[in-house]
């Protein structure tokens, strides 16, 4: 089951996605981001050491990194 939010302003719901991307030094990262129907790279959980929130005017979901 892909994980999913729902935004509060309009209601609509947002799947997480995860892809791997390679930068020009060779360093590989993990872009997180939200769509509004599954495509490839559907995450089933939040990864850790981040939470959701939301753009307040535009309705979107946000990953954010928890700082301790």
């Amino acid at each position: 089951m892909p994980y999913s939010v729902q935004s509060k302003k309009s209601g609509k719901t947002y799947i997480l996605h995860g892809r791997k991307q390679v930068l020009k030094g060779g360093q590989t990262v993990t872009l997180f981001f939200f769509a509004g129907e599954a495509k490839e790279g559907v995450l089933d959980a939040l990864p850790e050491g981040y939470e959701v929130s939301e753009n307040v005017s535009t309705g979107l979901p946000l990953l954010k990194k928890i700082r301790k």
